[in-house]
């Protein structure tokens, strides 16, 4: 069965960090490009980072860049997100999201449609 799974999420305070990680099982993850995404309340889902199946390419909005960092360990089937000097705005459920490679449907990584698979998500919060 085919599972992503994030964690890593909670409290954190104004300028802090939080890794969030989202393991996979039920496919091979070198095959895979994985997106991040969050979801704010009464807001739409929208593209936070996201990394090829190589690694090679990463990608990250405009929002976060420079704060958040995506990698990868295929050997351990986990995909992270290392998010650092948190605000408020950055609250949200944070979700992993796989895309084979060359499969269908194609479009840019912060589309939630090109994704095949999706994980529960994983709360982040951040307060004092």
């Amino acid at each position: 069965q085919l599972q992503l799974v994030e964690s890593g999420g909670g409290l954190v305070q104004p300028g802090g960090s939080v890794r969030l990680s989202c393991t996979t099982s039920g496919f091979t993850l070198d095959y895979y490009a994985i997106g991040w995404f969050r979801q704010a309340p009464g807001k739409e889902r929208e593209g936070v980072s996201y990394i090829s199946s190589s690694g090679g390419t990463t990608n990250y909005a405009a929002s976060v860049k420079g704060r958040f960092t995506i990698s990868r360990d295929n050997a351990k089937n986990t995909v992270y997100l290392q998010m650092n000097n948190l605000k408020p705005e950055d609250i949200a459920i944070y979700y992993c999201a796989a895309k084979r490679s060359g499969s269908s449907p194609t479009g840019v990584w912060y589309n939630r449609l090109i994704y095949n698979y999706w994980g529960q998500g994983t709360q982040v919060t951040v307060s004092s």
